[in-house]
């Protein structure tokens, strides 16, 4: 336990960033250097020279024999310039640490008298700049209310001139920071917008399909069927309407693809009401003079649904009659509807078994859509053949999803 909170404790000087290091502008870089890194690593061995220098003098002037400290001292002082690009945090805590060391070699009245204190307050200045830019502003704070406090201990008349010292950097990094926040949220913004744009354009592109091609089927059969009675010299009554009765499917299969294509297109606001179980008794029909019996029955509180679980259950039995229509023809087909407090069961069952997948093209795909549908509302589809042969399709659908039902 200890262990894994000494881990986080170190992993907090280099992972505890708001923002990863920005990508630099194609002109700060030269093929695989970023030139502001090159830059501070130039800087660290100039003011490595110069707090090496003066930490010497200022040993000499005391008669020390601590010279064997005082190249650590330097490297410690100039190093975090170097790091404060990736590791900001951690270069600001080193800065801080050298100068608190080096109090322990050089008296602080002396040590910050001279050019010590202009080659620390630059680093650390520089390393704070990258924490506001980069840490939580939680740690900026506590970076520099500790840098105000420890100017004040060591020196009581510095504390002023520590404030304004931090000021300057702290306030430069948070424009910086506000900036570059800016700039990110415009540029999730516009990634979102592309993304949308993406969308509608492959939703216009699928309406284009279906109306170049379905449509123009839908429509072929449509004008021969209208015109199929006229080509017999005196068609039997049952042909014609047979016919009639082929023209009429075509075209409320045109009118239902238009709906969709009005959902697809991105003007779809002005498209007709969706169908529901109001609409069922029209849907028997068609499926009568499709060669199939259909008989329906109701039982419980019909109460208005919610658009998409109404539209879902009348999907739902549209799918079972076409199924039973196609892979079942001059079947019998009982279709139940029961109202239920928490929503709605539907129950449609056929004396025929369905044809397989195998026998007709496209078979199975119908009832993977009913059980999608159904799932997407939280509830529940079952489909399958029956004991004494037939085929039934029973789904439940919730007027709530099932968290606030329970």
């Amino acid at each position: 336990m200890e262990g894994n909170a000494v881990s986080r404790f170190a992993a907090t000087f280099v992972t505890d960033t708001t923002n990863p290091p920005r990508p630099r502008h194609p002109r700060l870089r030269r093929g695989r250097f970023d030139l502001v890194e090159v830059a501070d690593v130039i800087l660290a061995l100039i003011f490595f020279a110069v707090t090496s220098s003066v930490l010497s003098g200022d040993n000499a002037l005391l008669h020390h024999s601590r010279s064997f400290v005082v190249v650590p001292l330097a490297f410690l002082t100039a190093a975090p310039l170097a790091l404060r690009t990736r590791f900001p945090l951690a270069a600001w805590v080193i800065s801080t640490l050298a100068a608190i060391a080096a109090t322990f070699v050089i008296p602080p009245s002396m040590l910050f008298a001279g050019g010590y204190l202009v080659v620390f307050v630059l680093i650390n200045g520089l390393c704070l700049y990258s924490v506001t830019v980069r840490c939580r502003p939680r740690i900026t704070v506590a970076a520099t209310a500790t840098i105000v406090i420890g100017a004040a201990i060591l020196d009581p008349g510095s504390g002023v001139v520590a404030v304004f010292l931090t000021a300057l950097p702290v306030l430069l990094g948070a424009v910086v920071r506000q900036r570059r926040s800016g700039e990110r949220q415009l540029a999730e913004q516009e990634l979102r917008h592309s993304g949308e744009r993406a969308l509608l354009e492959e939703r216009q592109r699928i309406a284009r399909e279906l109306h170049d091609v379905v449509a123009h089927h839908m429509s072929v059969i449509a004008i021969q069927a209208e015109a199929a009675p006229y080509k017999t010299a005196d068609p039997p009554p049952e042909l014609v309407e047979s016919f009639a009765d082929i023209r009429a499917s075509a075209l409320a299969g045109m009118s239902e693809l238009r709906r969709v294509l009005g959902v697809l297109r991105a003007d779809g606001q002005d498209t007709a009401p969706q169908p529901g179980l109001a609409d069922l008794d029209a849907l028997l029909d068609s499926a009568r003079s499709g060669g199939v019996s259909v008989s329906v029955s109701r039982s419980g509180n019909p109460v208005p649904l919610p658009e998409g679980v109404d539209l879902s259950a009348y999907r739902i039995v549209q799918e079972a009659l076409s199924n039973a229509m196609r892979h079942a023809p001059g079947s019998n087909v009982q279709v139940h509807v029961a109202y239920r407090p928490y929503g709605v069961a539907l129950d449609v069952c056929n004396d025929q078994v369905l044809a397989t997948s195998a026998a007709l093209p496209g078979g199975g795909h119908g009832i993977i859509g009913m059980r999608e549908r159904a799932t997407m509302l939280g509830g529940s589809l079952d489909a399958g053949p029956t004991g004494d042969g037939g085929f039934h399709v029973a789904a439940v659908l919730p007027v709530s999803p099932p968290e606030e039902a329970a």
